[in-house]
């Protein structure tokens, strides 16, 4: 989505907020005496009203999102076979710090991702030279228009690189500050041919694998047959991270688009941490809900 939910629900609480107050503030009383001289049932007019009722739900809606749990679907198989398309997750989102709604702001700060984390985050751009040589986020993938606008996306990955790892990244193959990432195979993916994320896996041939990134044991996908991807170091990503960023790729190694193709991703973009699946959604006709996957943690 191009639109800030967390933005407009920010708008609608300022809003009511507000108009409420200020009806409380400045004219409240002596509407309120009017209606009595008149020997009339007291009313606020509509649009207070309104702002009366609305301004509290809004304004918990706003704090648990921003400070406590946050839900996602997850829209694309870059994720799998951890996340699936369809799945809905909670976020913590006090878990990186506390951030100032809608500006991302950190206010508070609490903890950093670990190596293995699942993170949620702003899309940061893809790192371009404008035409003065200096180094620039931009919405373009070609880097034709260094200076296009970045689509306000929240995206999610898994936390290969931390500040100041030296990094070494070849299709599936990672060697973080020259120890390689310990992994086994598993056996071949199995999936559902009428899904189209599914029958991807399943026409290339795709392989399960474990894979641990520190303390954390979780699965990927690999399909050498779709095509190489970039390494790590490339152009755009130098073999040590730089600080306050993190290198991030998705658990579909080779169909996922991540640091690889546009750079280390920002502390100042994180959303939080990916915690549960709350829901499971399939598909009509291709699987409905899927009731085992629905409480899982998400690792």
């Amino acid at each position: 989505m191009d639109f800030d939910f967390s933005a407009i629900l920010l708008a609608l609480t300022v809003l009511f907020g507000v108009v409420w107050g200020l009806d409380r503030l400045l004219l409240y009383r002596k509407r309120k005496a009017r209606f009595a001289a008149a020997g009339e049932e007291y009313r606020d007019p509509a649009p207070v009203d309104w702002a009366r009722s609305l301004f509290p739900v809004i304004f918990v809606v706003l704090v648990l999102r921003s400070f406590v749990a946050e839900p996602f679907r997850i829209p694309s198989g870059s994720m799998m076979p951890t996340l699936d398309v369809g799945d809905f997750i909670l976020v913590n989102k006090f878990a990186y710090g506390l951030r100032l709604p809608a500006f991302n702001n950190k206010m508070v700060g609490i903890g950093e991702p670990k190596r293995g984390d699942v993170v949620v985050f702003r899309f940061p751009g893809y790192i371009c030279q404008d035409d003065n040589g200096k180094t620039v986020r931009s919405g373009d993938m070609t880097c034709a228009d260094p200076h296009a606008p970045v689509a306000s996306q929240n995206w999610i990955k898994r936390v290969i690189g931390l500040p100041g790892d030296t990094l070494e990244v070849h299709d599936s193959q990672i060697v973080i500050n020259g120890k390689p990432v310990a992994d086994t195979q598993i056996g071949s993916f199995k999936g559902n041919p009428a899904r189209p994320e599914d029958n991807e896996l399943l026409y290339y041939n795709a392989s399960v694998w474990s894979e641990q990134l520190g303390p954390v044991n979780h699965l990927i996908a690999r399909m050498p047959a779709r095509g190489p991807t970039p390494p790590i170091p490339n152009a755009k990503v130098p073999a040590v991270v730089p600080p306050n960023c993190y290198i991030v790729m998705g658990d579909d190694r080779e169909n996922s688009e991540d640091s690889r193709w546009w750079g280390c991703m920002p502390e100042q973009n994180l959303v939080g941490k990916a915690f549960m699946i709350w829901l499971s959604w399939k598909g009509w006709g291709t699987g409905y809900v899927d009731f085992h996957r629905i409480g899982t943690v998400i690792h």
